[in-house]
């Protein structure tokens, strides 16, 4: 079952984490003077991106991860560059002191994506007019708008020449394993180039890429064959109608679907301007590298789908499988090879940050259009239990693929918080 709704609140930001000393800190007085604006901007914002990314240009697949991850960067500098509290991402710039963080993080959103989406320029024009209106004119709205900029500039200089939509060949030859375009539109692969991209918070997209998965001669590959081939078909009398709307239910893409999740949670716990863009910034930096790794595990390692292994097992060389030719998947499988999983590498970087972030108690509401329901999760490890059942309950992984590519996100999801968005300490 899903966690129950929490009755504690943790604070963003009460972490054990290290404190770094940096020479332009804001002091205890500082702080306990000064009072942050509220997160609405941070939110409008993180909607904005997911228009202009998912809804005009149509990215695929966990590809909008990487551009959130931008957006979200960029407006977490601005905002502690004003404001303070915690460290800049590589980058070492303050604002003035007196600047509106809001009109920053305005500003450094609407670069990024003009920058990157010029065709959505109408759409990101008008909320940022929407941005500035809500901020009283003076000099503080034009110190915060030129300190955006540069945070922005800090971004795109950081991201260039990283490896975006690069030509990267993907042909495999077919043969018992290996990865071929799926049943019933056979659509090629999507986004190898994704894989060789630079990190944003480590610098090799092959660092986290684990070890092969099971052999298909293996008592393990058959096993997890057996259990895909039974739980994950269309028409499964072993798969239970809570599991099939577990499937269902987290079948919403989940660049998306997180985005609510996190809006949602800053809303409910009444996060200001900065803890609002540190858990934005951490997320979704993390999910960036999540999605970065888990592509250049699937396109290193070309293992194909369950629908592919189920329907072609008496090629497997296993005497333990036994062919279906006409079996199908609950969902649709995906245009790009089984190992690792994707969305459970990017659940575990995800449950990694909130766990840092919060103390243990992530609190995360997230809602679903393909079942029209909402659950609550409370525990990390209740979330990740359930998204790597989901995917095999779907019919689209196996199980192995899952379980390490969530650990790996949460190896990553760790690493960021470590190096990254840290306290300052005087």
């Amino acid at each position: 079952m899903h966690a129950r709704p929490s009755t504690r609140t943790a604070a963003i930001g009460l972490t054990a984490l290290a404190l770094v000393a940096l020479p332009w800190a804001t002091t205890p007085t500082e702080a306990a003077t000064r009072k942050a604006p509220g997160s609405t901007v941070i939110t409008d914002w993180s909607r904005t991106a997911m228009d202009v990314v998912s809804v005009d240009a149509q990215r695929p697949a966990a590809e909008p991860f990487l551009w959130y991850g931008f957006v979200s960067a960029a407006v977490y500098n601005a905002v502690v560059g004003i404001e303070g509290r915690y460290t800049p991402y590589k980058w070492h710039a303050r604002g003035p002191r007196g600047a509106s963080s809001e009109a920053a993080a305005a500003t450094a959103a609407r670069r990024v994506l003009l920058t990157y989406f010029p065709a959505s320029k109408t759409r990101i024009d008008t909320a940022y007019t929407a941005s500035l209106a809500k901020v009283p004119d003076g000099q503080a709205e034009k110190q915060g708008v030129r300190f955006g900029e540069r945070a922005a500039a800090r971004i795109i200089e950081l991201r260039k020449d990283d490896g975006r939509d690069a030509k990267v060949t993907f042909d495999p030859t077919p043969a018992p394993g290996v990865w071929r375009p799926a049943p019933p539109d056979h659509r090629p692969a999507v986004n190898p180039w994704l894989g060789k991209v630079r990190p944003m918070t480590f610098d090799d997209p092959a660092r986290f890429v684990p070890g092969p998965p099971p052999a298909l001669t293996s008592k393990r590959y058959a096993r997890e064959l057996a259990e895909v081939k039974a739980v994950g078909a269309k028409n499964s009398t072993e798969r239970s109608s809570w599991e099939t709307e577990t499937a269902l239910f987290f079948s919403d893409p989940l660049p998306q679907q997180l985005q609510r999740g996190y809006a949602d949670r800053v809303m409910r716990h009444k996060l200001d301007i900065v803890d609002a863009a540190r858990l934005f910034a951490a997320a979704n930096t993390a999910s960036a590298d999540a999605t970065i790794t888990t592509w250049n595990a699937k396109f290193h390692y070309a293992l194909w789908r369950p629908v592919h292994a189920v329907r072609l097992a008496d090629t497997d060389g296993n005497p333990a499988t036994e062919a279906d030719p006409a079996w199908e998947p609950l969902l649709r499988t995906p245009p790009y090879p089984e190992y690792i999983g994707g969305h459970c590498a990017n659940d575990g970087a995800v449950m990694a940050v909130l766990d840092g972030l919060t103390g243990g108690d992530i609190d995360l509401r997230l809602t679903s259009a393909p079942t029209g329901t909402t659950r609550t999760y409370t525990s990390s490890a209740d979330f990740n239990r359930d998204v790597i059942n989901a995917r095999i309950w779907s019919g689209i992984h196996f199980r192995t693929a899952d379980v390490v590519g969530n650990r790996i996100g949460r190896h990553i999801g760790e690493r960021a918080l470590r190096h990254h968005f840290q306290p300052l300490h005087r």
